[in-house]
């Protein structure tokens, strides 16, 4: 067949004749040959119609994909607007972060199909559209610089298997749950369980239940969730197939909210007693109580000795309540030592990796973290997060700790300094996207207002974004731990972090995000810090209330001071965090 070709000029509808023989057509050229035959102008004629329908399928393949992000107008969604759609979440596709320099779309979706899985942490085989976040949350984030080790993603997998064996209903779970029933030691089964407890504010509940996990991958156990009021309406199933979700029915459920230190079951308690110590299996408790809790006292904390760990591994049922992220303190049981370097070669990787890999945000959420994310944020050249958390009694804002945010950001060269002398000729192309959280609005308006009405000496331009203020925290609102999910994955989707002391809100945050934030140090009597900040050693979380006891030597001990890996918190001095020890790596 012929080869028909386009004229170059695209406004000229004639064409030419081609100089290689190729057909064309022209007005001249027409007149010339208007004695042609009706069967010749007939052939013309579907040739033309098919050198149409090629063009028109060629441009149909080549044109760019329709995007499946969020549309334009949804940049007017703020967090308070989302409440009042409904809870049936339309499922959306997303577009990366915006990329510098030509990519190829086949290429890059190739990388994103391969890289879903974050180098084998999860598992492959989910339904995507029931938990979009989980292989979605990719498109948001750089790569991490903290991979897997090759045992870590083999622990998963066999734990995976663990839990599609023992989990709820299951043969083994039937089994085993007779010994809470009877109240009598039955023969082992091969299922032992861990009972996490929801407990505390969402930021607790995060970090303590990374924590358990971890103890359970430790022990070979299967941890079980207490739903509480809102963990399913907040976090996606990690496992394949069978639920982590304690069920309703779960005999010793209604009796959690009680369980303390003075419960008959209580480990600490039953040493005191001595009626845990020496016991024989055949007496032994069908269940243990693990009071974990902040006001735990030194029988309690005998949990973190190695002798104790070896006693509790005979109890089937062990019923965990805690609110610290008490991860540092398994590094010092020397039972654990091995599988934990071979676990997590980097220390400081520790939460990032298990967070990654347990918590993904449901559906509902995840459409207030993209949508948020695309309206705000995904324009801007960097990204900066500012999360607020303020100690003090009384209404706020307060001027000490506007002003150490400011020096903070000023001192650190995270934010250009602003010109109140004369306006800035050059302006800079370069944009900064800063989000803060705060249950206060008055920081946001006040840093908002300042680079508002100021040009900043570098001529960059800086625009400031908060998705909500409550005011107060309201820990057993849905809503509420609906928008603080979403801030919290918000600020780990940030390039650069500030976080302040002792929150547990910021600690999810940069763990999650891999980042190394600068921590606003915790103001005394009012007055803003000198310094105001400094970057962590690691982006661990800090472990608030750890035991000073050392098991071995039955006496007191700096736990901050035995390893090199374990060492006290920046902004809690008797905290223990974990670090990397670039001697050790």
């Amino acid at each position: 067949m012929k080869r028909l070709r386009r004229n170059p000029d695209e406004s000229d509808p004639e064409t030419t004749p081609d100089p290689d023989g190729e057909v064309s057509f022209s007005k001249d050229q027409h007149e010339r040959k208007c004695g042609l035959s009706s069967m010749k102008m007939m052939g013309f004629f579907v040739v033309a119609l098919m050198v149409v329908s090629v063009v028109f399928s060629v441009s149909v393949v080549l044109q760019d994909p329709p995007s499946d992000g969020v549309l334009e107008s949804g940049k007017n969604v703020r967090f308070l607007d989302v409440m009042e759609s409904s809870k049936e979440e339309q499922v959306l596709e997303v577009q990366p972060q915006k990329v510098v320099g030509p990519v190829d779309d086949d290429a890059l979706s190739i990388e994103v199909r391969k890289d879903k899985l974050l180098g084998g942490l999860l598992a492959a085989g989910f339904d995507e559209t029931s938990c979009v976040s989980r292989y979605q949350s990719v498109l948001y984030r750089k790569e991490s610089q903290h991979k897997p080790s090759p045992y870590l993603i083999s622990r998963l997998r066999s734990y995976e298997a663990l839990h599609k064996r023992c989990g709820p209903y299951t043969e083994s779970y039937n089994k085993t749950l007779e010994k809470l029933k009877t109240g009598h030691h039955l023969e082992s089964t091969d299922c032992n369980y861990l009972v996490w407890i929801s407990f505390s504010g969402l930021g607790n509940r995060i970090l303590t239940l990374a924590s358990a996990f971890l103890y359970a991958l430790l022990t070979n156990r299967v941890l079980l969730v207490d739903p509480g009021t809102d963990m399913v309406d907040l976090f996606c199933e990690p496992f394949p197939e069978v639920s982590w979700f304690l069920p309703l029915d779960f005999p010793l459920k209604n009796q959690f909210d009680s369980f303390d230190q003075k419960s008959p079951h209580c480990y600490g308690r039953m040493l005191k007693n001595n009626s845990f110590a020496n016991s024989s299996k055949s007496i032994l408790a069908p269940f243990v109580y693990l009071h974990l809790v902040h006001d735990y006292d030194d029988q309690d904390k005998l949990f973190f000795c190695d002798e104790d760990q070896t006693s509790l591994q005979e109890v089937p049922w062990l019923i965990m309540k805690t609110d610290n992220y008490f991860v540092p303190s398994l590094f010092l049981i020397p039972t654990f030592e091995q599988q934990l370097s071979n676990l997590f070669p980097r220390k400081e990787a520790v939460f990032h990796l298990l967070g990654r890999y347990i918590f993904h945000p449901t559906n509902p959420v995840w459409g207030l973290i993209t949508r948020y994310y695309q309206a705000y944020l995904a324009k801007a050249d960097e990204r900066i997060g500012i999360q607020i958390r303020v100690f003090d009694t009384g209404t706020g804002p307060f001027q000490h700790v506007l002003d150490q945010i400011i020096a903070c950001t000023l001192k650190e060269n995270l934010l250009p300094d602003i010109s109140t002398e004369k306006p800035i000729i050059n302006q800079s192309q370069k944009s900064k996207a800063v989000l803060v959280t705060s249950l206060s609005g008055g920081y946001f308006e006040r840093l908002r207002d300042m680079y508002w009405e100021h040009p900043t000496v570098t001529g960059e331009v800086i625009g400031f974004y908060q998705p909500s203020h409550e005011e107060y925290q309201q820990t057993e609102k849905q809503f509420h731990n609906r928008k603080a999910w979403a801030e919290m994955y918000l600020l780990s989707l940030t390039d650069v972090l500030i976080t302040s002391s002792w929150s547990t809100f910021g600690y999810v945050a940069q763990s999650l995000g891999g980042l190394k934030p600068w921590i606003l140090y915790k103001p005394e009597n009012r007055t803003a810090p000198d310094p105001p900040c400094g970057r962590v050693m690691s982006m661990e979380p800090c472990f608030h209330a750890p035991p000073f006891y050392d098991c071995k030597a039955k006496r007191g001990i700096d736990t901050g001071a035995v390893v090199p890996h374990v060492r006290h918190c920046e902004d809690m001095s008797w905290g223990l965090k974990l670090v990397d020890n670039e001697s050790e790596l």
